[in-house]
């Protein structure tokens, strides 16, 4: 479908995890892991790899994949996306960051099957993400962004605390754990090149600077986030200690004989 290209942001230059796009997991570099998943998607028409160094771009294209180089000046992935997007004529763009080896073809295709079947009934689609259910041990961590929605599924606020806080104490249970549900944000995107085009226009919004987290700026301005909810274990490598995390989910996958097709479901988040 030339109508969708998912394009896959990648610099070596992370501060948490310097050259995390190229250590290995499983002795595959990791941004190879997100960028097979994203070649196996039956909805887009492309992926291209956007990066500003040349390791990654023989690394990738060596593979087999396409890669382009970008300016090394961008604030941001998504400006990144952006300078690639604006010479493409495909009216949908997936931002997939490259440090998702947990991705599955299927997660991105439902991204594109929600926004497709709602602009079917005529409802405009600006963004679409995905979801999924987070470990309570885990709501804790400021590297797994949590999430809180409306009723119908669109995206109220992203947050490195955890969101919501179960501030009645009567509703704690028995146990003393945290009742909160809590939902982890997966770096991925789906924009109409329009949105696209008018997300990196804006300045950064005051919450974005806060929080760190770009997807702010798109609900400060009034950009409406719609949530896809994966029945599904994901985990993006922000650290190096998530990489042996990783690589034990995906000998799991490997052992239940999946070949890392994912057979969950996916919704709008209600």
């Amino acid at each position: 479908m030339d109508s969708l290209t998912i394009i896959i942001p990648a610099r070596l230059g992370a501060t948490r995890f310097p050259r995390k796009m190229l250590h290995p997991v499983l002795d595959k570099p990791l941004i190879l892991w997100t960028v097979e998943a994203a070649s196996r998607s039956k909805k887009a028409g492309g992926v291209i790899v956007a990066t500003d160094d040349e390791e990654i771009l023989k690394l990738v294209t060596d593979a087999g994949f396409d890669a382009r180089m970008t300016r090394s000046d961008h604030p941001s992935g998504t400006d990144r996306v952006w300078e690639i997007a604006s010479g493409l004529q495909a009216k949908w763009i997936i931002n997939l960051q490259g440090d998702e080896p947990l991705m599955t073809a299927d997660a991105l295709d439902s991204l594109a099957d929600v926004a497709f079947q709602i602009e079917d009934r005529n409802q405009p689609v600006e963004m679409v993400t995905l979801i999924g259910d987070l470990d309570p041990e885990d709501a804790r961590d400021p590297n797994r962004v949590k999430v809180v929605t409306d009723l119908e599924g669109n995206a109220l606020y992203f947050s490195r605390s955890p969101i919501p806080y179960p501030r009645i104490v009567s509703e704690l249970s028995e146990t003393g754990q945290d009742p909160a549900r809590y939902l982890l944000h997966v770096g991925v995107y789906l924009y109409r090149r329009d949105v696209l085009e008018r997300l990196v226009s804006l300045k950064r919004s005051p919450l974005e600077r806060v929080e760190g987290l770009e997807q702010l700026r798109a609900l400060e301005n009034g950009i409406r986030i719609k949530c896809v909810h994966a029945d599904h274990e994901f985990l993006g490598v922000d650290v190096q200690t998530d990489v042996p995390r990783v690589e034990a989910i995906l000998r799991a996958r490997a052992m239940e004989g999946s070949g890392g097709r994912d057979h969950s479901r996916y919704e709008c988040e209600e």
